[in-house]
């Protein structure tokens, strides 16, 4: 089984992925989505999205980091991954999933889900445009209002020349609301021919079990999860052989959260503050002592406050 970091926008930046795949238990990752209009992007954009790029595509831990592209042209998809290629990425990922109504609105995203001929045509494109060497994968998701097209888009995809497919497994319109329909993926999994990834509300050891179940997948991509239960995918790494793994306190994740935000704390002057706040939210799920540190840190807007209040947790901890 492989466990691949999902490209969650304006989240799984560089430093992210730094801090998460150092845990280990991380095969792959994903950048967040690089919008490709009908223009040819400079080096600089795609070395913005991936700094691993200038190490080989990988992050310090070693592991692979795809490219995900979105776009609705086949044309420039095709020129942007042939100039994305001279830069060795260890694979190209073409996002149809996102459901923000600003991707979509812009002809991008899941909201090509509603033509699967024009995604065939997206994928067998960049596929015709790369080395055969570069894996080039996609995203979707069941459809954009329903699965009536699944079938059709996940064979357009085959048929294109993609190397993996995932499968989140809600339409357009579920958009992140609970439940995933991993049990929707199934019928695709039993006629598909290249290796197919699901994801979608696996929260815990025991989701990911189900959904692979379910689904009749092999592997599994992990999104908020990943910042709920920074650890989960050792977790399910573990679970035969939990002997070699102890599941992380709420010390070390807060000693992990200061890392991160030192890291990125130059990014723009509300950076530490907003991302503290967002992930606190995520890791209420799994600890309760965010809760507390989050109505401590919510009406903090600088940086130093926000340090200030986290090193107060540790002395009172």
């Amino acid at each position: 089984m492989r466990i691949i970091l999902a490209p969650m926008e304006g989240v799984i930046d560089y430093e992210m992925r730094d801090v998460l795949t150092s845990l280990g238990g991380y095969d792959r990752c994903v950048t967040e989505f690089i919008r490709v209009n009908q223009q040819i992007l400079p080096n600089r954009v795609f070395q913005r999205f991936s700094p691993e790029l200038n190490r080989g595509g990988l992050t310090p831990s070693g592991v692979p980091v795809y490219i995900q592209l979105l776009g609705s042209c086949p044309n420039y998809m095709a020129l942007n991954a042939t100039k994305l290629q001279n830069l060795e990425p260890p694979g190209i990922d073409l996002n149809f999933g996102c459901p923000s109504k600003k991707v979509n609105k812009n002809d991008g995203g899941s909201a090509l889900l509603r033509e699967p001929k024009r995604i065939g045509e997206i994928v067998s494109s960049v596929r015709d445009a790369v080395d055969s060497n570069i894996p080039v994968t996609a995203k979707i998701r069941l459809g954009y209002g329903d699965h009536d097209s699944l079938e059709e888009i996940s064979e357009n995809i085959v048929m294109a020349g993609a190397t993996e497919l995932c499968i989140h497994a809600r339409t357009r319109e579920d958009r992140y609301k609970a439940p995933a329909y991993w049990s929707a993926v199934k019928k695709i999994a039993k006629k598909i021919t290249i290796p197919l990834i699901i994801n979608g509300e696996i929260w815990s050891v025991k989701d990911a079990e189900q959904a692979r179940q379910q689904s009749g997948c092999e592997d599994i991509m992990l999104g908020r999860s990943a910042l709920s239960f920074p650890d989960l995918a050792m977790s399910i790494k573990a679970k035969d052989d939990e002997s070699n793994y102890r599941k992380m306190e709420w010390d070390e994740v807060l000693s992990m959260v200061v890392n991160y935000l030192q890291q990125s704390q130059n990014k723009h002057p509300l950076f530490v503050s907003n991302r503290t706040k967002q992930w606190l939210v995520f890791l209420q799920r799994h600890y309760p002592e965010a809760v507390e540190l989050f109505h401590r840190v919510k009406r903090l807007k600088s940086a130093s406050d926000v340090f200030q209040a986290i090193n107060l947790t540790f002395v009172t901890n």
